[in-house]
């Protein structure tokens, strides 16, 4: 896929260190408790002026935040997917100094525990992805080409008008490549966060500079993947299997025994595996399949989804939420729309999918 990359001069649960989601939590904070009174939303939403105690990563997530928000949240909008971590924490930020007057008219739906704490102490209205509207009581019947691609696993959402869709979603992510493809999950929400996504007619990236990398796996070294405790041991074994050197169950660390619960009740497998290709990278012959000890995104993708005992997988590939809308279908895609990377020096890099148009820029 073709994307447009612009470069402006203005201005994710565990993944994160400790200390950055404190500072994070903490400024929002005091960003929430001074904020008492409505503010209009302002002719152009420039982002306000660091504080001293933000760290080059937390001013690079802020304003990567902030320019998303600029962008991509509509007033007229209903309803907003709130994604996991300390990037998305800025997000929120963002909207809520929108003034009550917008944001009491909107529903905004979390990806776990964690972001439904950010948008209470938001005073923003609290919704769920199991309580949004149905549309059409009867959804019509799934063409022969929907059907084709749900049975090979690259439809995300085949049942028009089946419920209400999500307006927009925000969410961070572990790593991007150049295509849009993501890594998600270091913070144990990746089925709900997937789930929000694809019920978002876009979903829009926001990360700091670290996450920028040509190929998955590159920074990042290990797919995390939900799982049901008891199939553990027979899905590390298929894992290796498939090329995996060391997957390995993900333990809660110093303040819990034992492994990592999701918000589901499920486990979390980190599973290691060389860079991941892209299509155009495979060389003739070669199907990306893991056969040749290479994976192409998407194949592995779709392979890890079918083992039994799987939830869900933390690579985000397939299509945007505009693909999916320009086939004649409700809801929205795994991939981003766009990625916002907050830089060091304080400016935002934007990669924008071929697909979407109208996203304000300065060269």
């Amino acid at each position: 896929m073709a994307l447009r990359i612009l470069i402006l001069a203005t201005p994710r649960c565990l993944s994160v260190p400790l200390s950055a989601r404190r500072i994070a939590v903490s400024h929002f904070s005091s960003f929430i408790r001074s904020s008492t009174q409505t503010r209009s939303m302002a002719t152009e939403n420039a982002l306000p002026r660091d504080t001293p105690a933000l760290s080059t990563i937390e001013s690079a997530k802020r304003a990567a935040a902030y320019k998303a928000v600029e962008d991509h949240f509509d007033p007229a909008y209903r309803y907003i997917g709130i994604g996991s971590g300390s990037t998305v924490v800025y997000v929120v930020e963002a909207i809520a100094a929108q003034g009550r007057a917008i944001t009491n008219n909107m529903i905004f739906v979390p990806t776990g525990d964690q972001s439904k704490q950010i948008i209470i102490e938001a005073g923003l209205p609290l919704g769920s992805i199991d309580s949004l509207p149905p549309v059409h009581e009867n959804p019509p019947a799934i063409s022969d080409a929907s059907s084709k691609l749900l049975a090979v696993g690259e439809q995300d959402l085949a049942l028009k008008g089946k419920r209400q869709s999500l307006d927009v979603a925000f969410d961070g992510a572990d790593e991007i490549d150049e295509e849009l493809n993501c890594i998600k999950g270091g913070g144990a929400c990746l089925f709900q966060e997937k789930l929000v996504a694809t019920s978002a007619k876009k979903f829009v990236c926001v990360a700091d500079y670290r996450k920028l990398q040509p190929r998955l796996l590159t920074a990042w070294k290990a797919i995390p993947i939900e799982i049901a405790p008891m199939s553990a041991p027979v899905i590390k074994r298929m894992l290796i299997t498939l090329g995996s050197p060391d997957p390995r169950i993900r333990q809660g660390g110093s303040a819990k025994a034992g492994p990592v619960v999701t918000d589901n009740g499920m486990w979390i497998i980190d599973a290691p595996f060389p860079a991941l290709k892209l299509t155009k990278d495979l060389a003739e012959g070669d199907k990306g399949d893991g056969t040749k000890g290479t994976w192409e995104v998407h194949a592995l993708g779709r392979r890890l989804k079918r083992i039994v005992g799987v939830l869900d997988v933390g690579l985000f590939h397939g299509r945007n939420g505009i693909q999916v809308a320009n086939s004649g279908e409700e809801g929205g895609g795994q991939k981003p729309v766009a990625a916002y990377f907050g830089m060091a020096d304080g400016g935002v890099e934007v990669r924008v999918a071929q697909e979407i148009e109208g996203v304000k820029s300065k060269p």
